[in-house]
């Protein structure tokens, strides 16, 4: 793989640091205190160009997740997925996490020590294929005070843009053992997935919780998620506080068995809302999404 450039941020309060890869999707691959190192790595940054294999902090656009099928309708738009450019699907062959998954057309338009913002015109045939809503999409990075901000403005240019999209951060507490971990959750819904990871269309109430993860396997979706909402992985000394700012009413949290990591997944809306609907919509004017990461 040909060396991709490395941006690094860096908080002037302290000794985190953050790193993002412009050529490689926009995707942040690390968040580190003094060198120790708080995402969930899995197969590495090579697997993601070149697989879709995602780690670090992955942006999943347009939609994130998986869909139920291949065809979705918005307004009067009828869009058909199947052979679309840079759509990967499941083993169930549901659609999977957009397409923008690795994409290199990202330019840096502000940089500073501790701010990166990075532009994608989404107007090109290829991404237009499988998402025709024609915009522009801005990631703002700050590392400040020991807390990693990110927002993402939509800016459309024509057309209402559905809002679907979502971060698959992973994260891991360093030298303590997974059954050591302590997973909090603020109150909001609970959406029952079935088997192959799609919701059921139940819902029920999930009450604030800080709870061991112990031997806990999750993959599970969340809507009703009240804007500054808290999640946090917490163990030994360390803490990681998730802040869903603005714009993220949904989430999805989830906890491989065989992984030393939680993913806490902010997204703009549930998993499938592209076909099933209840999104919301950029419209006249530019839309903005925010949550951050906290180091403790």
């Amino acid at each position: 793989m040909a060396e991709l450039q490395r941006i690094t941020l860096r908080d002037p309060s302290s000794a985190l640091t953050a790193t993002f890869v412009p050529g490689a999707g926009m995707i942040g691959t690390s968040l580190a205190d003094d060198g120790v190192e708080f995402l969930g790595q899995r197969r590495g940054l090579d697997a993601y160009v070149t697989a879709g294999k995602t780690m670090g902090i992955p942006i999943l656009y347009p939609w994130a997740n998986r869909l139920s099928g291949t065809e979705y309708t918005v307004d009067a738009t009828f869009v058909d997925l199947a052979g679309a450019p840079r759509v990967r699907t499941d083993p169930h062959g549901a659609p999977m996490h957009g397409v923008l998954a690795a994409y290199p057309g990202w330019q840096i338009t502000e940089q500073s020590a501790n701010t990166v913002v990075a532009t994608l015109d989404y107007r090109t045939p290829e991404l237009l294929t499988a998402f025709p809503f024609p915009h522009v999409l801005t990631q703002r990075v700050t590392l400040a005070e020991r807390t990693l901000t990110i927002a993402t403005t939509v800016d459309p240019v024509a057309d209402r843009v559905p809002l679907c999209f979502g971060y698959h951060p992973y994260f891991t507490i360093p030298d303590v053992p997974r059954d050591e971990w302590e997973l909090s959750t603020p109150t909001m819904r609970h959406l029952p997935v079935d088997d192959r990871g799609l919701p059921t269309g139940a819902h029920d109430p999930w009450a604030a919780e800080s709870a061991p993860l112990g031997d806990r396997v999750l993959d599970d979706g969340f809507d009703e998620v009240p804007t500054g909402s808290v999640f946090a992985l917490s163990g030994g000394d360390r803490r990681i506080e998730v802040r869903f700012e603005q714009g993220y009413p949904a989430a999805q949290l989830f906890a491989p068995a065989a992984d030393a990591l939680v993913a806490i997944e902010p997204m703009t809306a549930p998993t499938d809302a592209l076909r099933r609907g209840g999104y919301r919509v950029a419209a006249a004017e530019p839309v903005t999404a925010r949550f951050s990461i906290r180091i403790f």
